[in-house]
């Protein structure tokens, strides 16, 4: 086995696919494929999966990807035609869209691809950095003055660690994975903009330190009941974000419950949209809905 290849862990029944990320010893570093969550494990507790594809878990996955997906896009459509049509007077011109701008900032480069992916099919103007977690922090330090975004999304890998203080439980910093960096990133970008509505702040992975994120300064962060998150959820609630008008708030149940990992997966507070209109129409776009991602490591 070798960095790279896709794998399952005996000791835990195949539940969840990973990718190699290195090879230490005789233990491998490893990556969800479809969660975003950070392990280690001996290399005789593994297999290699050469078809993902045929899986009972990858496949339950990608109907749960479509199902997501298709519901964002009919709320989405929904909400855009009776925005519109409340604003819109017989006879005037053509009302234009102003959907929230993202930054989103992402430790697994594939996961990078996926999100931006959405984020074009979803109409969601999105600039993507691929950055090692431990990274993050410098990189909203550099980039929020950069991008001015609406919303930023600061995600990657995490896991609740295995040999953590026992007495400690959950709630210390220093039994997670990357929630540190995560934490430390929300502050960076708390400080850049302190209002709640006026910068979307949305991070952690699997298992994150939930309440430290919360305390941070996130809006939304991830994950309440210390459970796996799938690769999309962040960029679920970008896009809902995106796209609320900014008079209303986000509609907190309906957002959380409608990502693919639900209520013990993220969790949020109170926020107000950053979707506008505007009129007249230009005659001409100024940018595409999703901007190419860049590759940065550390």
């Amino acid at each position: 086995m070798k960095p790279g290849d896709l794998v399952v862990r005996h000791s835990y029944g195949g539940d969840v696919l990973f990718r190699i990320e290195a090879v230490r010893n005789a233990s491998a570093i490893l990556r969800g494929a479809d969660y975003r969550l950070l392990a280690d494990a001996p290399m005789k507790d593994l297999s290699i999966v050469t078809h993902p594809e045929l899986t009972d878990a990858s496949k339950q996955v990608r109907i749960k990807e479509a199902q997501t997906t298709d519901r964002i896009q009919q709320q989405q459509l929904h909400q855009q035609m009776s925005w519109i049509d409340r604003q819109s007077q017989p006879g005037q011109p053509s009302y234009f869209e102003v959907p929230g701008v993202v930054l989103h900032l992402d430790g697994d480069a594939n996961y990078m691809k996926k999100s931006m992916q959405l984020y074009s099919t979803m109409r969601v103007p999105a600039h993507g950095i691929y950055v090692h977690e431990s990274r993050m922090a410098e990189m909203v330090h550099r980039l929020l003055p950069q991008v001015k975004p609406d919303i930023i999304v600061i995600t990657g890998h995490d896991g609740v660690l295995k040999h953590r203080n026992p007495q400690s439980g959950y709630y210390s910093l220093g039994g997670y994975k990357n929630s540190q960096n995560f934490v430390n990133a929300v502050q960076v970008a708390r400080d850049y903009e302190k209002s709640m509505d006026g910068l979307i702040v949305i991070a952690g992975a699997c298992q994150s330190h939930y309440e430290a994120l919360l305390h941070a300064g996130a809006n939304f962060a991830s994950s309440p009941g210390r459970i796996l998150i799938h690769a999309l959820d962040p960029v679920y609630v970008a896009i809902k974000a995106s796209y609320t008008p900014f008079k209303d708030t986000i509609n907190l149940p309906e957002v959380i419950s409608g990502t693919i990992s639900g209520m013990d997966g993220v969790g949020g507070i109170e926020t107000r949209g950053r979707y506008r209109l505007g009129l007249p129409r230009p005659k001409a776009q100024s940018q595409p809905a999703a901007m190419p991602y860049s590759s940065i490591q550390a």
